[in-house]
């Protein structure tokens, strides 16, 4: 473990934890993704998603993902912060102005982003999964006991706030994924005139993918095609 400890120490240390931790979070939405696009099969087919993902021989899995996960998380987040500490504190203010004129978008709004996603993640957990809060009314059980994945989630976004915040986070999620991207293939030594083409666009293709398949489901309650 001391080695780790070392390791991490250095800038390189942490950009590389960094872009690890960035790529298993990135595969997690993936993944959460293409589950909740069970929405569109049916209630049953999304509840009988959810029951399989809460089941008792499923229950390792999960909470092995969760554990790693939420490191995964913490690691990133904390080496985020250090780093754009250590950038602050070594940029001459000449410098700075020069490299923010020259970032795109996506960059400029890693800062903000952030902070954005975390508190979405902490409210959509509160209020999909665990059912804490509740703007729509009851956290909606089924006969069984189980929660009703499929009524929560309409039930969620028929509130046009919820629908509204979710967009917007998803949409601050995918620059910080395509910024992501690009900086994770840059860590590991893939940072080449002739493959930068490749990477901005697999980066772009995939985030746009991401945003798209997230955002398709409030959009389609809001429009009452899922209802």
């Amino acid at each position: 473990m001391s080695w780790f400890v070392s390791y991490y120490r250095t800038t390189v240390g942490k950009k590389v934890v960094m872009a690890v931790t960035g790529i298993l979070l990135f595969l997690f939405v993936l993944g959460h993704m293409a589950g909740n696009l069970q929405i569109f099969m049916g209630k049953d087919q999304l509840n009988a998603y959810a029951a399989a993902l809460h089941s008792q021989s499923f229950a390792p899995i999960l909470w092995t993902v969760r554990v790693v996960m939420g490191l995964s998380l913490i690691l990133h987040v904390v080496a985020s912060i250090q780093l754009t500490v250590h950038s602050w504190n070594s940029r001459p203010q000449k410098y700075a102005k020069i490299r923010y004129r020259e970032a795109d978008i996506a960059a400029r709004t890693m800062i903000l982003s952030g902070p954005i996603i975390a508190f979405f993640l902490i409210y959509h957990i509160l209020q999909l999964t665990t059912g804490n809060i509740q703007p729509s009314g009851e956290f909606a059980l089924q006969a069984s006991g189980a929660p009703d994945a499929y009524t929560n989630v309409v039930a969620g976004f028929q509130v046009w706030w919820v629908s509204l915040g979710y967009i917007v986070a998803v949409i601050l999620l995918g620059f910080h994924f395509y910024h992501g991207l690009w900086s994770w293939t840059q860590t590991l030594g893939w940072d080449h005139p002739k493959w930068n083409g490749l990477r901005r666009g697999l980066a772009t293709f995939f985030c746009v993918a991401i945003v798209i398949g997230d955002i398709a489901i409030p959009l389609a309650v809001l429009a009452g095609w899922i209802k």
